[in-house]
């Protein structure tokens, strides 16, 4: 949806409503049916037309079906056609250890699917905490069987290195503190980073928990819960660059995360990095940052409080999964108004928050709600532990698209009465729509097409609007009204009858 179209004829203008930035277009806030999970997703990949979902459940079932209905056997492990949305028959069980996927990442030919967790076994076979899929037949890849002492948390994949990163302390036997790259073939490389500490205080996952890799400058950066990185007591906190050879600091991206914050997700698309952050307790750093890759500098970063769990880069929008409650700080932002935004989507250049707003709700386990995202031919994949999409039924998956828009905005109320001689006066409440920041309203009288008014609004900032019409004074006039996002069409509210004054 384009996010400052002016949508219809206006013939009377407002005054501008919520900040927004121009010309970016976001993807419809209207969700595709999905098959959904019985437990929590946290990880997602796409490859040569099949996304890969990984987490921590038991079953599948289709969309709209009830817990427990139709359900399809699949251990923490799932493939689905990236243009139906079905099911596919490649299901390894991923079991052991806490019995969990918790990062997914094609090799760049999409030949690989690299996986990582907590398990002790991939499909038939034993792995330890990380696996490879052969992606042409689903089978578990034999040359890549690394031992790793823990968690992984974080993939990161090019032509002739895996980046893991995680809990762990040792990988092929040999100290890796957290972070490790190694060759296809599962060979250890030298590259070698201490990350020591955590940035949150009682900390029962400290490490790194995040890892994006750009091969054309050698740097590998990353993020976690961590306040050291190779000796640095000072200037390194929950984000660092790393040279992707040796592993030396080359960025340390000091005053980018305070204390009691921590990374949780990082990508780049080639030029910057972006980033979403997790505080500890009450105004600490949640929201999201973009970052040069080349020196590391912070091009923006946002206010938002409410953990972000992800963040994904899409054709000038970087859309984000949180809780976000309050991002009054942020342009185009909300207040803290006791609501809970779990999808956002911001303008790139500038961070400004889009009106795009579908929404979940917190869901099971932390209650966190969406916690992964991946864009397959156009369609944005999200998966987290809600239960619920748009206040609809959907566990753990929802997709959303270009396009249809199907959604009518609501009909508000609407009121009138003759306030002078001939006038009569027409009063409403703006509505609001998921995707489109200005709406039209289009006025009736007598069940004729009178007259339209545009008006940008959110759901947090529906201002009062009014019409005066100038008519026969004695007369009484039907009146009635309807709104347009541009592509749908609320019902006709009213009618409303006044008489005008002699």
């Amino acid at each position: 949806m384009l996010a400052a179209a002016v949508l219809g004829t206006a013939s009377t203008a407002l005054a501008a409503g919520p900040a927004q930035a121009t010309g970016e277009a976001t993807l419809t806030a209207d969700p595709l049916a999905t098959w959904q999970t019985d437990g929590i997703v946290w990880s997602l990949a796409y490859a040569k037309g099949i996304v890969y979902v990984g987490g921590t459940f038991e079953h599948i079932r289709p969309p709209g079906a009830a817990p427990g209905s139709g359900e399809l056997a699949r251990t923490n492990f799932a493939a689905f056609d990236a243009k139906t949305g079905q099911p596919l028959p490649c299901a390894p069980a991923f079991s052991g250890g806490s019995g969990t996927v918790r990062a997914l990442k094609p090799s760049p030919d999409g030949s690989l699917l690299y996986i990582g967790g907590s398990f002790g076994k991939a499909g038939p076979v034993g792995r330890s905490n990380t696996a490879a899929l052969n992606t042409a037949d689903c089978t578990i890849g034999a040359a890549w069987q690394p031992t790793v002492s823990s968690t992984v948390r974080a993939i990161d994949v090019t032509d002739d290195a895996v980046y893991i990163g995680g809990g762990f302390d040792t990988v092929q036997g040999q100290t890796r503190e957290r972070i490790a790259a190694l060759r296809p073939n599962g060979a250890l490389l030298p590259f070698k980073a201490t990350v020591r500490g955590s940035s949150i205080p009682n900390d029962p996952t400290p490490g790194v928990n995040a890892i994006t890799v750009a091969p054309k400058l050698n740097k590998v950066i990353i993020g976690g819960r961590f306040t050291s990185v190779n000796g640095s007591l000072f200037g390194v906190h929950a984000l660092a660059g790393l040279d992707a050879t040796t592993g030396k600091v080359v960025n340390s991206f000091s005053g980018w995360i305070p204390q009691r914050s921590a990374v949780k997700t990082l990508v780049n698309d080639g030029t910057n990095f972006y980033l979403g952050a997790e505080g500890t307790g009450g105004g600490v750093f949640d929201g999201r940052a973009a970052g040069r890759l080349s020196d590391g500098s912070q091009i923006w970063k946002d206010t938002c409080l409410g953990a972000t769990q992800a963040v994904l880069p899409y054709k000038g929008v970087l859309y984000s999964g949180s809780h976000a409650h309050n991002c009054e700080s942020t342009p185009g932002g909300f207040p803290d108004i006791g609501n809970r935004q779990h999808f956002l989507a911001q303008s790139i250049s500038d961070k400004t928050i889009l009106p795009w707003f579908p929404d979940t709700n917190d869901g099971i386990g932390e209650q966190i709600g969406p916690r992964a995202l991946t864009m397959a031919d156009g369609v944005l994949w999200a998966g987290g532990e809600f239960t619920t999409v748009n206040e609809t039924p959907q566990q753990g998956l929802t997709r959303f698209a270009a396009a249809p828009d199907t959604n009518a905005p609501q009909v508000p109320l609407l009121s009138g009465a003759s306030t002078a001689r001939g006038k009569i006066t027409l009063q409403w409440k703006a509505s609001w729509d998921r995707d489109n920041g200005v709406l039209t309203y289009k006025i009736y009288r007598d069940g004729e097409y009178l007259t339209s008014l545009t008006k940008d609004s959110r759901y947090w900032d529906r201002p009062d609007m009014s019409f005066t019409d100038t008519v026969q004074p004695g007369a009484q006039h039907r009146y009635s009204l309807e709104v347009t996002d541009g592509t749908n069409v609320s019902g006709r509210n009213g009618p409303v009858y006044v008489t005008a004054r002699n």
